[in-house]
C-alpha cells in the first residue's frame, strides 16, 4: 500500500502503518544514527547520555546546537522540504537533498559536508543497538527514501512530543527532556525519584554494557513513542527498576497493556489515533503509568510533581 501525506497537514494524527515504510524506516535510522553520532563526538559527556539525543523541531529533527572550538553549527533533518541542513556559526552551510540512496553514500556526503565547511569529525562509524551492524561505508543494503512516510512519522512524533511534554511540567523533579534516542528509533522523556539503581545487566545488542549502566544509573519512569509495537508504531512506558506488583497495575486507556515481550506498557498508536480524543487517551497512558512506578515504587510524589498553572496568575 503506498503511503501518502496528503491529508498529514491537516490531521493531527496521522496514519502511517509500519509494514508500508519497513525500508524507508530502516535507512532513515541509520541516517539518523550517523547524525547523532556527530553531535555525540562533540558535546560534552551529561548524566544518561542526554548530549547524545535528538528533539523534534517545527521541520523535522535537529541535533540543536553542537560546539566545536569557538565555533557551533548545527544538522537538521527537514522533513518539509526533504533536506539535510548544516549550519554553521560563521556562516557557512551546506545542504544534502534528502532522497533515496545508501546509507554509505549518505555517509559519505555528510563527512564530506562536514570537512568542506572544516568541521572535521571522527566517529563510531557502525550503528548500535541494531544486529548486523553493518559498517556505515560498507551499507549498501539500506537505500530507501519515501519523503510522503518520513514526513508522516515526523508529524506522529510532532503530536507525541506535544503531549509529553504537557505531561513532564508536572513534574518538578529530575526530569529529562522530551528528546528523540538514534540508537533505538524512539521518542522518550524519562523522571527520576532521586535514588540510585541497580547497575543494568546491558544486553542490547551492539552496544556497551557500560553505555547502559550510566543511561540507568538512576531509578526511573520512562516513557515515549516509537515506530514499532503496534501497526502504526506504538506509546510504551516502563520503570528501572521495576517495583514489585508494576506488570499487574490498572494503566489505561483499556487498549494499554503489559508486553511480556517487551517488558513494558504499551499503547498502540493507531487506538489513540482513533480515539474520541487522542490527547486524552494518551495522557491517560503517560499518567497511570507513571503511577505504577512512582505509588509501587514508594517515590516522594509530594517533593517531585507541582501544579504547572501554579504561576499563570503572575504572567
Amino acid at each position: 500500500m503506498p503511503v501518502t501525506a496528503a491529508n498529514s497537514a491537516t490531521t493531527g494524527w496521522p496514519s502511517l502503518r509500519v509494514a508500508d515504510w519497513g525500508p524507508t524506516r530502516d535507512t532513515l535510522h541509520m541516517w539518523l544514527q550517523i547524525v547523532g553520532k556527530i553531535r555525540m563526538a562533540h558535546a560534552p559527556l551529561l548524566n544518561h547520555w542526554w548530549q547524545v539525543t535528538l528533539y523534534i523541531s517545527p521541520r523535522g529533527l535537529t541535533t540543536s546546537t553542537i560546539p566545536y572550538g569557538s565555533r557551533a553549527f548545527d544538522i537538521e533533518f527537514d522533513f518539509v522540504g526533504h533536506q539535510l541542513l548544516i549550519r554553521a556559526s560563521d556562516g557557512g552551510s551546506r545542504a544534502i537533498a534528502l532522497e533515496a540512496m545508501p546509507v554509505a553514500l549518505f555517509f559519505d556526503r555528510v563527512m564530506g559536508a562536514l570537512s568542506d565547511l572544516g568541521l572535521e569529525t571522527r566517529i563510531s562509524a557502525r550503528p548500535n543497538e541494531v544486529d548486523p551492524a553493518i559498517p556505515f561505508a560498507e551499507d549498501h543494503t539500506h537505500a530507501s527514501y519515501d519523503p510522503d512516510a518520513a514526513q508522516l512519522f515526523w508529524r506522529q512524533l510532532l503530536q507525541a512530543a506535544r503531549v509529553i511534554g504537557e505531561f513532564r511540567s508536572h513534574f518538578v523533579g529530575k526530569v529529562s527532556p522530551v528528546h528523540f534516542w538514534w540508537g533505538a528509533m524512539d521518542l522518550a522523556c524519562t523522571r527520576f525519584s532521586g535514588r540510585l539503581a541497580p547497575a543494568h545487566p546491558g544486553g542490547a545488542p551492539n552496544c556497551a554494557d557500560w553505555v547502559m549502566v550510566e543511561g540507568y544509573s538512576r531509578e526511573l519512569s520512562s516513557c515515549g513513542f516509537w515506530p514499532g509495537g503496534g501497526a502504526e508504531g506504538a506509546f510504551y512506558a516502563y520503570a528501572y527498576p521495576e517495583p514489585e506488583g508494576f506488570r499487574e497495575y490498572p494503566v489505561g486507556p483499556a487498549e494499554a497493556y503489559f508486553s511480556d515481550e517487551f517488558g513494558q506498557f504499551l499503547l498502540p498508536y493507531e487506538a489513540v489515533r482513533t480515539a474520541a480524543d487522542p490527547d486524552r487517551a494518551v495522557s491517560e497512558f503517560l499518567r497511570t503509568s507513571y503511577e505504577a512506578a512512582a505509588e509501587l515504587g514508594k517515590w516522594d510524589r509530594q517533593a517531585l510533581e507541582d501544579d504547572p498553572h501554579r504561576l499563570a496568575g503572575h504572567r
